[in-house]
């Protein structure tokens, strides 16, 4: 039914609400508009981060990812170097509740090995007679916690006197899925260290060549060129035979960090010199030259923040190309070299068409990787959009 004609005199009906304007609140309404007026950047940020519920899924998945390998020694339930002779490529074992119908908790059945002549294969076949219960916060192999202190405290193990490979084992028996969560360590970090070098890099020489241009300008495009039409395999080659046989791990995992952080930087140069020579035309760049600001005040605090977003995207696509870059340098025998463990050492245990073939699981370590690529990817997406909450 339509609302009745207001007389001659009368005020004219709406429906706009005559409640007063509160621009202090926390969380916007159902209608977006209450709270915007008063929001500071970061909370539109966070709240157009939240509606990306995949980009937030990735970032949660990341964060456990990174706090594991804080805790990793205490994760894994076997130390990183424990062999177990008798279990060599033994196969992942399956994780029970039940047996017979009846609830007994988390467990595995023993297992018996058989060698199989014509493929001189190990069999490994379960054994329903032998439960073996699994034990949560439970002493087993001792370790050095980062190296400061011995601690035997597990969050899982396998029964007394029993064995738990629940991603099955290697040639020489030792746990897959202890060295993929010790190997995370290196293979998460190595991202980060070198898209921190990447950045520095890119943003720097990039932002001076497109501020300032001229010759500077010039030699960095050249410079940029050569890199850039130089061969990755090469290019890889000649860097890790820079480094000496003799080097401890630490220093070849810096080498790498370094390597790649010197490959990477080149692409990020190019469009932060690209966004600058387009925003260093701008009236308020002009505003704050006749305010004296420096060079430097002007790239960092107000042409790097115009283009924010762009960045965010860049580096979350640059840590999966670190990653991806250190696991098949060390896959090529390039890189890293045991006894450091990554995701690219583990998978050189895969390198052989035959064990693929009698041992999947082994290719196991590439699980994490794509899992890990894909949260970056997801991720970037949605700070992406974020940082740019009023398009």
């Amino acid at each position: 039914m339509s609302a009745p004609i207001p007389g001659p005199g009368e005020p004219l009906q709406h429906y706009i609400s005559t409640a007063p304007f509160d621009p202090y609140l926390v969380e916007p309404n159902t209608s977006g508009m209450a709270g915007i007026a008063r929001a500071s950047q970061l909370k539109l940020m966070w709240w157009q981060f939240k509606q990306h519920k995949l980009a937030l899924f990735s970032g949660i998945f990341l964060i456990l990812a990174y706090f594991a390998i804080i805790i990793a020694e205490f994760l894994a339930p076997y130390n990183l170097h424990t062999r177990n002779v008798e279990q060599i490529y033994a196969p992942p074992q399956s994780v029970h509740l039940f047996h017979d119908g009846k609830f007994i908790g988390p467990f595995v059945y023993g297992r018996t090995m058989s060698l199989e002549m014509e493929d001189l294969k190990r069999v490994y076949t379960d054994n329903p007679n032998d439960i073996q219960q699994l034990r949560f916060f439970c002493r087993g192999d001792s370790y050095r916690f980062w190296g400061l202190f011995e601690s035997n405290t597990h969050l899982v193990c396998p029964a007394k006197d029993g064995e738990f490979f629940f991603l099955g084992t290697d040639r020489l028996g030792r746990d897959v899925l202890s060295r993929i969560i010790y190997g995370a360590r290196i293979s998460l970090t190595i991202g980060l260290f070198g898209v921190t070098m990447s950045f520095i890099l890119g943003i720097v020489i990039g932002g001076l060549a497109g501020y300032r241009g001229g010759v500077f300008d010039l030699i960095v495009q050249r410079i940029i060129e050569v890199l850039q039409s130089i061969p990755s395999i090469p290019l890889w080659l000649a860097l890790a035979a820079i480094m000496p046989v003799t080097w401890s791990p630490i220093l070849v995992y810096l080498g790498i960090t370094v390597i790649l952080g010197m490959l990477d930087w080149t692409g990020l140069a190019r469009a932060v010199r690209s966004k600058l020579l387009a925003l260093r035309e701008e009236d308020y760049v002009l505003a704050a030259q006749l305010m004296g600001a420096s060079t430097r005040r002007i790239i960092g605090l107000h042409l790097i923040p115009g283009f924010m977003s762009h960045l965010i995207a860049s580096a979350t696509l640059t840590i999966p190309g670190m990653i991806l870059g250190e696991t098949a340098l060390s896959f090529l025998g390039l890189g890293l070299r045991p006894p450091i463990t990554s995701w690219g050492i583990l998978l050189t245990e895969a390198r052989s068409v035959s064990v693929i073939a009698l041992y999947p699981w082994l290719l196991l370590p590439t699980l994490p990787v794509v899992l890990v690529i894909l949260a970056f990817n997801f991720l970037g997406d949605g700070l992406r959009d974020a940082a740019d909450p009023f398009k």
